[in-house]
């Protein structure tokens, strides 16, 4: 058996990847465990076991005396090769789960291997397996036995069964991976991928720009006669692609992210990242999109709550809203108006003791408490309880 186990780890070791120094101390500790059952051992009893990687004989030994028992030779030859195989499986997996934990946020490709309600497992690189969710799959996408895809590593985790790889068709960064792989410039750092905002199987948009200025962000990610990028739409089954420049100014950035509808002004709420886009009648359908699909991606690219308007609307809000501040400041006015000397028992001492105490409009009385109100001199808790009611009935003529 020695020379066949060297064969056996060396084999492993050139096909799978894994260390020949995991696959000796997986064999040790596996002989060491069917030993001490075999030869009914206490766990207080000291016992070695050393595989030696030249000859590939076992050694045992209790204590500084080495095992040469006829039972020993027998666990070598026959139980042992069951644990070492098992021991050999977890190594193994141990591999594939460093492995895909170190491409997280990359793309793989793999192949259609089964499915399992609703998911889909997929074959990837002949080392793993992977599990495509339903809800990471674009609505658009049927996918077929043995047809090959590239997905996007979402997760690796572990669980009972060994590691577990979790894949996507519908992650924004999928897109962004694509552009990666497609445009070299882009994989140079040449242009840059500012945002993304996707409704898988619908639409994209992606916003780009370009650290050197002879070179265009846009054009480099579009490509000679639009290759490029038709590359990535046939890739995501016809899910259209908006490419948009970003712009540090945000109105620039807002006009290029609404793109192909044409603005005509836009108001900026900047303290709440907020926009009032204003546009002509033939272009609101445009730039609001199907189901509000533009207009909800423009917004979530560039991080702003966007309100779509006609001129029409604009200009009514607005009536409607000079029509109310007007109003509010007539009420004021007219509260402010009412002379004091009109409040019943209000003679020339407490109007003269109300105005020293900085009451001097019917508004201040409105907001003034009854506690207030008896710091002035002439007035106590009944006569203030009259003047504030008094003052409520003059306010609602």
């Amino acid at each position: 058996m020695s020379q066949e186990l060297l064969a056996i780890i060396g084999q492993i070791e050139r096909e799978k990847g894994i260390k020949k120094e995991v696959l000796v101390a997986a064999v040790e500790s596996a002989l060491l465990s069917a030993a001490r059952k075999v030869l009914n051992m206490k766990p207080e009893e000291e016992l070695r076991i050393k595989l030696d990687q030249e000859t590939g004989k076992i050694h045992a030994f209790k204590g500084e005396k080495e095992i040469t028992t006829i039972d020993f030779g027998r666990i070598a030859a026959s139980t042992a090769r069951q644990v070492i195989i098992q021991k050999i499986r977890e190594a193994e997996k141990e591999v594939v789960f460093t492995e895909f934990q170190g491409r997280v946020g990359e793309i793989v490709s793999g192949t259609v291997y089964r499915f399992e309600k609703g998911n889909i497992v997929i074959d990837l690189l002949g080392k793993t397996e992977g599990i495509l969710l339903k809800r990471e799959l674009s609505p658009k996408e049927e996918l077929k036995l043995g047809q090959r895809i590239r997905v996007y590593v979402v997760e690796v985790k572990k669980d009972a069964k060994g590691p577990q790889i979790i894949l996507s068709r519908t992650h924004p960064n999928l897109v962004k991976k694509l552009f990666e792989l497609e445009v070299p410039e882009i994989y140079e750092g040449i242009v840059e991928i500012r945002a993304i905002a996707r409704q898988a199987g619908e639409r994209t948009k992606i916003a780009v720009y370009s650290k050197n200025e002879k070179v265009d962000s846009v054009g480099a990610c579009v490509g000679m006669r639009g290759n490029r990028v038709r590359n990535i739409v046939n890739e995501l089954y016809g899910e259209k692609v908006d490419i948009v420049r970003y712009h540090d100014d945000i109105r620039e950035y807002i006009k290029a992210a609404l793109s192909p509808a044409k603005i005509s002004e836009i108001k900026l709420d900047k303290d709440n990242s907020r926009a009032e886009v204003i546009v002509d009648n033939d272009q609101l359908s445009l730039c609001i999109g199907k189901h509000g699909q533009n207009v909800r991606l423009a917004s979530k690219l560039i991080g702003w709550e966007l309100d779509i308007r006609t001129k029409e609307v604009a200009v009514e809000v607005k009536e409607e809203k000079v029509k109310e501040e007007e109003k509010v400041k007539e009420e004021k006015k007219g509260k402010e108006t009412v002379s004091l000397e009109q409040l019943s028992g209000v003679g020339e001492k407490t109007l003269t003791g109300l105005n020293e105490a900085g009451f001097k409009t019917l508004d201040d009385i409105l907001k003034a408490d009854i506690e207030e109100l008896t710091k002035v001199k002439g007035i106590g808790q009944k006569k203030a309880e009259k003047l504030i009611e008094e003052a409520k009935k003059l306010s609602k003529r």
